[in-house]
């Protein structure tokens, strides 16, 4: 059985921004002026805090919020000192960013040793409170029925009610894409799901993302920063853009790609480009076969097998992207459900393949692949391999929120909210990130 230790992910993984968040940079200024009224007024009440997700959701996104609440859970011990050294650091932080664009090194390393001076005397003057507060929560990974907690804490909330809004923050995009991914990951009935969404989204958020992705379920990613936190490898296709620098000749775009990238990388060959995926995958493999085994290829009379499957030399699988607004040539015009990647498409690309030996050859589809599209070619028997996954996954949001529900020891709640039964969370193991 796992232990605690293993479940969760250390917060030093986490690229927390300390100094600005501690600096309530990243709060809404309703949140820091509540904790500010409560130091002023030296009112330091107990509180229940009590985090839930708005609908049904897969939770991604919860060691992050500890690993902001280990790190940023406290007080300037003087505000104004603090305030100074913060300053003088952001001054300092945009002088590097001009010297870092000039290349002048010399320049960059000396104002970076100031910033650090100025660091730990800011880091003098924290006091640390996460030991006295009481933290509870589900995994990451787990699932929590809509308005049932997923979090909650307890503890004077001069100590860490500033940070509600970034706490939230992680956890409502987290959970959103990881929720998203569990639903198609589901509908796909056990086949992968590769996550490309990474073009759709600032790239602030990839590691965050591809974290919940592959919490999720998500067989891969697509960049290194998506796979990031779990230190996997990512993966990708040949992209569009290699074939056009090659002439627009996907061939020959996949014989420079399996030259030159790692012989551990399964080779995904785009093959829409000339809107005929069987007609390319067909000179593709004709094109592989005679660069890695020195020998004329004849389709349908030899045996294609030695250059199909994992790694280097070979070709792991062909991904139809074909775009909704045009039909592939082996497509029969039949209606609007004729274009882009429909499952008529798959299944005579398929019945094709096996004809002449490529039975082990994977068919990817991309493009506009949601839910909804996913469940409606697994009902239909659509012979899909891995399924690759975009910006359909970054449209539905799901809200986090927090509440206070017991103060002092005594229910306290907004109409309409109440404590709920938590005993499904975990308490936070304070010392278990120290050993």
């Amino acid at each position: 059985m796992m232990d605690e230790k293993s479940m969760r992910l250390h917060p030093k993984v986490f690229k927390v921004a300390i100094d600005r968040i501690r600096m309530g940079y990243y709060s809404d200024k309703y949140f820091t002026r509540y904790v500010e009224v409560l130091k002023k007024d030296n009112h330091h009440p107990m509180v229940y805090y009590q985090f839930f997700p708005r609908e049904d959701a897969v939770i991604c996104g919860v060691d992050e919020a500890l690993a902001i609440l280990r790190y940023c859970t406290g007080y300037y011990k003087d505000e104004e000192r603090a305030l100074e050294l913060y300053n003088k650091m952001l001054k300092l932080d945009k002088e590097m960013q001009s010297l870092s664009v000039e290349g002048n090194v010399e320049a960059v390393v000396e104002l970076t040793r100031k910033k650090w001076d100025l660091r730990l005397q800011l880091n003098d003057l924290w006091v640390d409170k996460w030991d006295d507060i009481e933290v509870k929560a589900v995994n990451d990974g787990d699932f929590v029925p809509e308005g049932e907690p997923l979090m909650t804490i307890e503890g004077d909330p001069v100590y860490f009610g500033y940070l509600e809004t970034v706490l939230l923050g992680v956890i409502a995009r987290g959970t959103s894409t990881a929720t998203a991914v569990k639903r198609v990951v589901d509908a796909a009935r056990g086949k992968p799901i590769l996550f490309f969404s990474a073009r759709f989204d600032h790239y602030w958020v990839q590691a965050t993302d591809g974290y919940a992705a592959l919490k999720a379920g998500a067989f891969g990613v697509s960049t290194d920063a998506n796979a990031d936190y779990w230190g996997v490898e990512s993966m990708g296709t040949i992209p569009h853009a290699l074939i056009a620098a090659y002439d627009g000749s996907t061939e020959d775009a996949s014989i420079a790609f399996d030259k030159h990238v790692p012989a551990n990388v399964n080779r995904i060959v785009l093959v829409d480009w000339d809107n005929d995926v069987v007609g390319t995958t067909f000179r593709t493999v004709k094109k592989q076969y005679e660069y890695t085994m020195n020998k004329e290829f004849v389709l349908g009379v030899t045996d294609p097998s030695p250059v199909i499957g994992p790694g280097a030399g070979k070709i792991w699988g062909v991904r139809f992207d074909t775009s909704g607004s045009l039909r592939d040539k082996s497509v029969t015009p039949i209606g609007p459900q004729s274009f882009g990647v429909c499952p008529e498409l798959v299944w005579r690309a398929r019945q094709e393949f096996d004809k002449v030996g490529l039975q082990e050859l994977k068919i990817v589809v991309s493009g506009g692949f949601d839910e909804e599209k996913i469940k409606l070619f697994e009902s239909l028997g659509v012979p899909v391999d891995v399924y690759g996954v975009g910006s359909k996954l970054l449209k539905r949001k799901i809200d986090v929120t927090a509440d206070i529900v017991e103060v002092n020891g005594k229910p306290c709640a907004k109409v309409g909210r109440h404590k709920k039964d938590a005993s499904h969370l975990k308490v936070v193991n304070k010392r278990y990130w120290e050993d």
